[in-house]
């Protein structure tokens, strides 16, 4: 067996931002002191390694002479903390609304995820796995977020299983708040996949049936919204690309809300972007 060190590529100051989480979190829970296997900042450095895609918790467990058993509690509650801080729906559209905003993104996306069994229904009335992704072909977890017009991700919604069409979600968790907002004069954009939402979220023009052709004004304003839309798509690959964990969930699907949150809050420090950072 050979040793070797290795640089976490993250900056000393998002590991004594997430070590203050932690040791604000044992205190609330009157832990100990010295009660704990590691310091909250060796603690913070094992789940910045599971968020940057080291996902062998066994592994993680044996660099940081924990149990495999310690290391999941360790990150599971490292994601708790994180996740704690990230922004609700109607904070984050108010700071967008406050900061001048001209409009907000919406996208979804799906984060694969080990298969879990778990049967519901469908529209049709038949018996399908409810995290089995037809669209994406592998069990997945169905996300709904928000963007800002840069691209910076701004919220993100709950999880619900691969199976549900991203309009489902959206309206389960996010279209009331949108057209609240739009009523302010802060605007949605969406792709074709949210036609028909509502006054306030703009989506792409159909084509005409027969093989008609749209107006030039139509295909003006398609390609006009396709041109602002497209840096949204920047939102899911700015906290795949950079946490890697989101690439693929090993641990329960139904975590997937808060680990993506979690993200979301290292992803704001990271950018300035949570308050009092600069």
């Amino acid at each position: 067996m050979i040793a070797h060190r290795a640089t976490l590529d993250v900056s000393r100051a998002l590991v004594h931002h997430l070590a203050r989480l932690l040791h604000d979190e044992r205190h609330l829970r009157s832990t100990p002191a010295g009660s704990r296997a590691l310091t909250p900042f060796r603690q913070a450095v094992m789940v910045l390694r599971w968020f940057r895609g080291e996902r062998d918790i066994g592994k993680l467990g044996r660099d940081h002479r924990v149990s495999r058993a310690t290391a999941y509690r360790y990150i599971h509650e490292g994601i708790k903390v994180l996740a704690a801080q990230a922004p609700d729906l109607h904070q984050a559209l108010d700071r967008a609304h406050t900061e001048g905003l001209a409009y907000v993104i919406l996208d979804g996306t799906l984060i694969p995820t080990d298969r879990c069994a778990e049967q519901t229904f469908s529209v049709k009335g038949e018996s399908i796995d409810a995290w089995y992704s037809g669209k994406a072909h592998t069990h997945a977890g169905n996300l709904q977020a928000l963007s800002a017009p840069s691209g910076l991700p701004l919220w993100i919604a709950d999880v619900e299983p691969g199976s549900v069409h991203d309009l489902t979600a959206a309206r389960t968790h996010v279209l009331g708040a949108l057209y609240a907002a739009a009523a302010r004069g802060l605007p949605t954009l969406a792709d074709s996949g949210y036609d028909g939402t509502g006054i306030g979220i703009h989506t792409p023009i159909k084509q005409p049936a027969d093989n008609q052709i749209l107006s030039p004004d139509n295909r003006t304003y398609n390609r006009l919204l396709r041109a602002l839309r497209c840096l949204g798509e920047r939102g899911f690959a700015l906290l795949k690309g950079r946490w890697r964990t989101l690439q693929h969930i090993t641990l329960s699907p139904s975590r997937i809300g808060d680990i993506a949150r979690a993200a979301l809050v290292l992803t704001h420090f990271e950018h300035g972007y949570l308050p009092g950072i600069r």
